[in-house]
């Protein structure tokens, strides 16, 4: 590692400010923000406040030895997740919080093959109109965890007659491998008060509560139904287990 001796020592004062250490089982995660963040939402400006987080083998209060690490470590190479939280979301009564996984081809170029686009705007738009909450943005989740270059392998098979499980499974990865620990590391450390869950993928609400976190409710959040998504949209109920109250939310009426 090269050593860094030449920081502006105001500029390592204002980043000291910024940045939280969270102790895990593996290490540690740091966690900088929160940082101003106008958000363009259907049109109007919301605020947000933007945290993104780190994880380290290295546990230490010292982060200008953290901050020294950065540019050797090459850490564009890698994707960070992050969070953008809306008004008190420490101390109001009632939060929404959605744990979103990365979708390189829904969230960002508008893909209909999925519905992670819509579920993306519109959860934060919930938030925004709630008036509290977090969207946290899951960068290691793309493709339910098997990586974007094979979720693409797995986009060849779906076209080709697979559902969106077989395809993961003839790849020799699990239907779905998320791993929520780290995000909930970071709700704990954000929020201690109960949070309502928008989500309609049951594994999300059991890891948090297997993690002793208080749900009070949980909000569905189904919508943006096409052909190009209907039979990624059933095959979430039928073989994944998603939850669904609403019957028509998988046709195309």
């Amino acid at each position: 590692m090269p050593a860094v001796k030449n920081f502006d020592p105001e500029a390592i004062s204002l980043l000291k400010d910024k940045i939280k250490l969270i102790k895990t089982d593996k290490g540690a995660i740091y966690l900088v923000g929160p940082i101003q963040l106008p958000v363009n939402l259907f049109g109007e400006t919301a605020q947000f406040q933007w945290y993104c987080w780190l994880n380290c083998n290295e546990v230490t209060e010292d982060f200008e030895r953290i901050v020294a690490k950065l540019s050797s470590a090459n850490l564009a190479e890698y994707q960070q997740s992050s969070v953008l939280v809306h008004g008190d979301f420490h101390d109001a009564d009632q939060a929404l919080i959605r744990f979103h996984s990365i979708c390189h081809t829904g969230d960002i170029f508008g893909s209909k093959r999925c519905d992670c686009g819509y579920q993306l705007k519109q959860s934060m738009k919930h938030i925004a109109d709630q008036g509290s909450g977090a969207l946290f943005y899951l960068a290691n989740h793309e493709g339910r965890g098997i990586g974007l270059f094979s979720k693409a392998l797995a986009y060849i098979l779906q076209e080709n007659g697979y559902d969106t499980v077989d395809a993961n499974l003839q790849l020799g990865f699990a239907d779905d491998a998320r791993d929520y620990s780290d995000a909930i590391q970071v709700l704990k450390a954000l929020r201690t008060k109960p949070v309502t869950l928008m989500t309609n993928n049951p594994k999300k609400l059991d890891a948090l509560r297997e993690a002793g976190l208080d749900v009070e409710d949980r909000v569905q959040l189904w919508g943006d139904v096409s052909p190009y998504n209907e039979k990624y949209l059933k095959t979430k109920i039928e073989r994944s287990g998603h939850l669904n109250e609403d019957e028509g939310c998988c046709h195309n009426d």
